[in-house]
């Protein structure tokens, strides 16, 4: 019987060193370790994932992403690394280094560490759904909030009048009759690799979206987002830590 070649997905984690919302936040200790390890974590637990590799054109951030354990066979051009620079550029550089040196892979799976929550059973269940839907990516999604549907949403024409953002879609009042609508979180995209470099593009032709649980999507752009989410994790490892069974003295 015929063996199937089992497919290879290269884990790609972003983590640049010019941030400007939170300086420095990817290396940054976030309850106690550094936020890149969050992502690193997940990403070397999961079981799909034939390599991950850290880009970065920072040497700091390299050697926090290496003693994580993940890869870091390049560094990043300082051209990728503006605050303008596409994702799209990144992974195409990451893929083009990887054929350069005789290395193939059927996707990229793109993990930025601000989604610090993700698991490795959801970066699994992402790929999976590639193979199994037979489509181009699977991007990881939440859902938009009622008031926040397109159907009622509307945008300002330049002489101050609203305009429906559909167009001349008929309106729909009632929120029971509202189409589902989501939007992007983040957490995890995951793309063949052919769509990339054909298409130029992280999301290609056909387009899965995968609902994040509530608990693992967590974008952190802001001061602010930091606070309320190590203050989180802070009570999740109170609540864990194992309590004392000495005796009194």
């Amino acid at each position: 019987m015929r063996q199937t070649r089992r497919r290879a997905v290269l884990g790609i984690v972003p983590a640049r060193g010019g941030s400007k919302g939170i300086p420095r936040k990817n290396i940054r200790p976030l309850a106690g370790k550094p936020l890149l390890e969050y992502t690193a974590n997940a990403a070397l637990s999961a079981t799909l994932l034939s390599r991950v590799w850290l880009s970065t054109e920072d040497l700091e951030i390299a050697e926090v992403g290496k003693a994580a354990g993940l890869e870091v066979p390049f560094f990043r051009p300082p051209e990728l690394s503006e605050d303008s620079t596409p994702m799209v550029d990144v992974v195409l550089h990451a893929i083009r280094w990887a054929q350069e040196n005789q290395q193939e892979y059927d996707a990229v799976c793109i993990l930025q560490p601000t989604s610090p929550l993700r698991s490795s059973m959801t970066i699994d269940r992402s790929i999976s759904l590639l193979w199994d839907r037979h489509v181009d990516s699977v991007v990881s999604v939440r859902p938009v909030p009622l008031e926040c549907n397109p159907h009622w949403v509307f945008f300002e024409t330049s002489d101050g009048l609203l305009r429906p953002s559909l167009g001349d879609a008929p309106p729909i009042t009632r929120r029971q009759q509202l189409p589902p609508a989501y939007h992007l979180d983040g957490t995890i995209f995951v793309t063949r690799t052919q769509s990339v470099v054909n298409h130029h593009s992280l999301t290609g032709g056909r387009l899965l979206g995968m609902i994040s649980a509530a608990d693992e999507s967590f974008d952190l752009d802001t001061q602010e987002q930091w606070q309320v989410l190590e203050e989180r994790l802070n009570s999740v490892q109170e609540l864990t830590k194992p309590r004392g069974s000495g005796r009194h003295r």
